[in-house]
């Protein structure tokens, strides 16, 4: 679960991680008024930064007033305009793709000085199966250009399972930096501060990107990117209310009252399966026969009428969908009974009126995997069946042709 950069650093703040003074605006007087605020404490420039759900909004632009993303102000006067450019535009980055965001939140921030910007992550490193702390001196620039063009410049630290981050690798990475003397402590400090925070609230990955050296030696978090691991949300249900549901996918908000995995695609052929690993496996058996996946669904090891009505009418609410691809395996649940429950779906009135003139292949394997066959020829239906992941493949290519 993603959240904004304001929430992200209210977290942060709780566990003592340094980060500027900043106040969340939905309006444009609320972002006045955050200005004044932090002007009474002692602020003399201020950010104004669009709070979406994406990266690269400081080079992205909005569609109507052309205004950047995170726009740097000298008053009150220049936050208020900064404001009224950025409220209600859509702000397209790199990350969001030319239909952008629409930014509906601000948050104000005190413009520190910089000395110097460098880069921070920490994430699990799958390869080995440990969390791993990143910092390179490239700050403000994409770690993925860092680590194409230069790689030598990305410093790790992975963190044994069972263990918290000791201070000595904590220094290592501060020195890699090239933090000294008061600068030092407080870049060790920081680190081991944000370390505990990534474990504490199960998150995915923390971004801090730029981190910043000022020019009194304080490291503070200028920008902080954090996402949860939804798995351990049920640990955190203060963490769960700061979801956005105006920043997702209303598909996969749908998706979710169903318990259904669903990620929306840019393709033509909707996919229904039961695995992650047979749902890649599926992706890329639409590719080779000329499609392009519409969607990643994951209905679950227990696929049943309910799931499967659900994610039909969910693949078919995309109007880019011309075929419909179902792979299921029978293997907690039996084929048979998954080809009872497509058939019931597909009769369904509200699944039967939008499913006209959509092809519908359907390939079960598994136990009782011919009789499932058997079921679906015998249905009268419009549903082609398929035993094989070639046979499946080869229909694709038809329908599609």
């Amino acid at each position: 679960m993603k959240i904004h950069e304001y929430q992200a650093k209210e977290i942060l703040k709780k566990y003592k991680v340094a980060v500027p003074d900043g106040i969340a605006a939905t309006t444009v007087d609320e972002a006045a008024s955050a200005a004044i605020k932090l002007q009474a404490n002692g602020a003399n420039l201020f950010v104004v930064k669009a709070q979406i759900h994406a990266g690269g909004r400081g080079k992205g632009r909005t569609k109507k007033s052309n205004a950047k993303g995170v726009i740097l102000c000298k008053s009150v006067d220049e936050v208020r305009a900064a404001a009224e450019s950025l409220l209600g535009d859509v702000l397209v980055t790199i990350q969001t793709g030319e239909e952008g965001q629409l930014v509906q939140r601000l948050y104000v921030t005190d413009g520190v000085d910089i000395e110097k910007e460098f880069y921070l992550g920490i994430l699990l490193d799958r390869a080995v199966s440990k969390n791993v702390i990143m910092v390179s001196t490239e700050g403000g620039v994409e770690i993925e250009q860092v680590a194409e063009e230069t790689p030598e410049k990305i410093i790790k630290e992975w963190i044994e399972p069972g263990m918290s981050l000791q201070v000595n690798q904590a220094r290592r990475l501060a020195f890699a930096l090239g933090l000294e003397g008061e600068a030092l402590k407080k870049g060790i400090k920081f680190i081991m501060a944000i370390y505990n925070a990534y474990i504490e609230t199960d998150s995915d990955m923390f971004e801090i990107n730029p981190l910043i050296l000022t020019p009194e030696n304080d490291v503070l978090a200028l920008d902080a990117k954090v996402t949860f691991d939804d798995n351990a949300l049920f640990r955190h249900p203060d963490l769960a209310e700061l979801k956005d549901e105006a920043e997702e996918d209303p598909f996969e908000l749908e998706a979710e009252k169903y318990h259904l995995n669903y990620i929306k695609l840019d393709g033509n052929v909707g996919c229904m399966v039961n695995g992650a690993g047979l749902a890649m496996a599926t992706m890329d058996i639409i590719k080779l026969s000329g499609g392009e996946p519409a969607n990643f669904l994951d209905v679950g090891g227990g696929a049943n009428v309910y799931t499967v009505k659900n994610g039909f009418r969910i693949i078919l609410d995309d109007p880019n969908v011309k075929a419909i691809l179902i792979n299921i395996f029978g293997g907690i649940v039996r084929c048979d009974r998954i080809a009872n429950g497509i058939i019931e779906a597909v009769q369904d009135p509200e699944i039967a009126e939008k499913v006209k003139g959509v092809p519908i292949i359907v390939r079960l394997q598994g136990t009782n995997a011919e009789e499932a066959k058997e079921i679906i020829d015998q249905s009268g239906l419009d549903v082609i069946s398929a035993v094989l992941l070639k046979e499946a493949a080869e229909q694709v290519s038809k329908v599609l042709a």
